[in-house]
């Protein structure tokens, strides 16, 4: 089906429920109207027949929300269909989750390419609901899986790419706000040593509980008020007995237990779904259980953290205390801890992955021109056949063919400014990172070895740090070769190579680090103004190629296609004369 066409569709049908269904809200407010004003007119003239209107009040209030319920589910599906139209047609940078918490300055290609930040991969991919999928998801991105891994995730994205109503499912849980599920705390809870580990002390503030109750009634028939005042003392030094810990367990729980019901949601729809392919047939046992299924037990740890939070209720601090009822309650608490504490962690892991395998699938949906990539043993190779970037919208993508490999291990781009050279070093990086997370690439074909990307193309000075932009360059450089001893090879990608120094030291340092990266093994680009540095090609047997520009009508036009060999002119002066400079 056509992406564009099926969001549409899907976009007008839930347009039309949700305005029927605010239709039926709006009609149905008038009876509901109506039976207030009866109640209150029965009220004063005939008392005995309130029950009627009363009745029918709270019967049409249930109504009333279970429509405003559907209605606001079905606003959120139009909304997801909204979020997709945007996606397709390139309106999307800056409306979605932008992961700017999961930058690193340090890393070794994350900024460089656009991974993180308003318009970056993280906000086009992701559509998790919850904080662990983006985890899971940003994770993915930073760290380049092993072949195998990456074909297990290529298996299972392929499966869920038209699964789109378990995406659009997904997508209405929760509020519209960004998820607040914060895994970290939820699973460190889950993981602690037990504060109460009595079964004694759970019966006995049952005990007492009921001894209370017995002790109203004494006083309601006989009019004692000695054993309930006893019962209440002995109530008053059990509490005191377990107050610190109570306290431990409640304020444990609510930091633990933000926003369980959208956890629970997610859970509940993924239980619902079987699969084929390995991994996800593995994530959904993962979500098996002995007992109750992982969504039955998070609901019932969220009706618990409720109870909690309703003793600021009137009713509820009249008769909690003598019902022992935060103290009961932190008991149920640490009980359910106990029995599903050790397998949260595999439940929350599995969703988060779940999660993640869905955004790709979401964007292979969105993308079916996109192929996935095909993983080569051996040696560095990265060969990609109409490569482009997927940050660009269509209409202004120009697609190059890049090959490199352990006998051409190194392209050297050179080319006026502005031609194109920064984002085919960006294009290539950022196609190896989709496709070692397991998603399809933006090329008519791509085969690549594991590869591992660093790149060098938005290096800055630190004023905190009291770097120059040279000695950033130069550390990052050092972080490249030590890569390059690591399990794969290195893609390094150099943008304008160390042309913070002066001509000489630019081209004994660079032939230096290209020799260095290449000898053990890794393959890359590197762009360049100086023309010298184009004889380091041959050197290190690689090639030359170049982007090139031509003026007409006094404006600088570029047609961004790679050719081979080294450039012929600059532009630097005529783009200065473009905006009004006097050269």
């Amino acid at each position: 089906m056509n992406p564009h066409s099926e969001y549409q569709s899907r976009l007008q049908a839930r347009r039309a429920e949700a305005n029927r269904l605010a239709r039926r809200q709006i009609l149905l407010g008038y009876p509901r109207l109506a039976s207030a004003i009866l109640f209150f007119v029965l009220a004063w003239y005939a008392p005995q027949w309130t029950i009627v209107p009363a009745v029918a009040f709270g019967v049409l209030v249930r109504f009333h929300d279970r429509l405003r319920r559907a209605h606001r589910h079905v606003s959120r599906a139009a909304a997801a269909c909204e979020r997709g139209l945007a996606r397709l047609e390139h309106r999307w940078a800056g409306t979605g989750e932008s992961g700017e918490r999961f930058r690193d300055p340090s890393h070794p290609y994350a900024d460089d390419l656009d991974v993180f930040g308003p318009g970056g991969l993280f906000e086009l991919l992701s559509t998790a609901r919850t904080r662990m999928g983006e985890h899971t998801l940003a994770a993915w991105l930073l760290r380049p899986a092993a072949p195998g891994v990456a074909r297990e995730r290529q298996a299972a994205v392929a499966e869920l790419r038209d699964r789109l109503g378990l995406r659009e499912d997904l997508a209405v849980l929760g509020e519209d706000a960004r998820a607040d599920v914060h895994p970290e705390t939820l699973l460190r809870w889950a993981a602690e040593p037990p504060v109460f580990d009595s079964r004694a002390a759970r019966l006995a503030a049952a005990g007492l509980a009921l001894l209370a109750v017995a002790g109203v009634a004494v006083v309601a028939v006989w009019g004692r008020l000695a054993p309930l005042a006893a019962i209440l003392a002995l109530e008053a030094a059990f509490v005191c007995w377990f107050r610190s810990r109570v306290q431990h367990v409640v304020y444990a729980i609510e930091c633990a237990a933000h926003d369980l019901d959208l956890l629970t949601g997610v859970l509940l729809r993924l239980e619902r779904e079987r699969f084929q392919s390995p991994l996800l047939a593995r994530l959904r046992a993962a979500l098996e259980t002995a007992g109750l299924p992982p969504s039955r037990q998070f609901t019932r740890l969220h009706r618990l953290v409720e109870w909690l939070d309703s003793q600021d209720n009137w009713f509820l601090r009249i008769i909690g205390p003598p019902l022992l009822m935060t103290t009961q309650l932190a008991f149920a608490v640490e009980a359910w801890r106990k029995q599903a504490g050790p397998q949260v962690r595999r439940w929350v892991e599995a969703v988060g992955e779940m999660e993640a395998l869905c955004a790709l699938a979401g964007y292979a949906w969105e993308h079916p021109d996109d192929p996935f990539p095909e993983f080569l043993d051996g040696k560095g190779r990265f060969e990609g056949e109409a490569l482009g970037h997927p940050l660009l919208a269509d209409d202004r993508l120009v697609r190059n063919d890049v090959r490199l490999a352990a006998d051409h291990p190194l392209l050297v781009v050179s080319g006026s400014n502005m031609s194109g050279k920064s984002t085919l070093l960006r294009t290539v990086g950022i196609n190896a990172v989709l496709a070692m997370a397991g998603a399809p690439v933006r090329a008519r074909r791509l085969r690549l070895s594991p590869l591992t990307v660093a790149g060098a193309i938005r290096v800055t000075d630190s004023l905190q740090g009291g770097a120059s932009r040279f000695y950033a360059e130069i550390t990052r450089l050092r972080q490249m070769v030590d890569l390059a001893n690591g399990s794969f090879p290195v893609l390094f990608l150099l943008d304008e190579l160390l042309h913070d120094t002066n001509p000489n030291d630019r081209r004994a340092g660079s032939d230096a680090v290209l020799r260095t990266l290449v000898g053990r093994g890794s393959i890359g680009l590197i762009t360049t103004h100086d023309l010298a540095l184009t004889q380091i090609a041959a050197a290190l047997a690689g090639s030359n190629v170049h982007f090139e520009d031509h003026i007409e009508n006094g404006r600088v036009l570029f047609d961004y296609r790679l050719r081979p060999g080294v450039v012929e002119k600059s532009n630097a002066l005529e783009l200065m004369r473009s905006i009004g400079l006097e050269v």
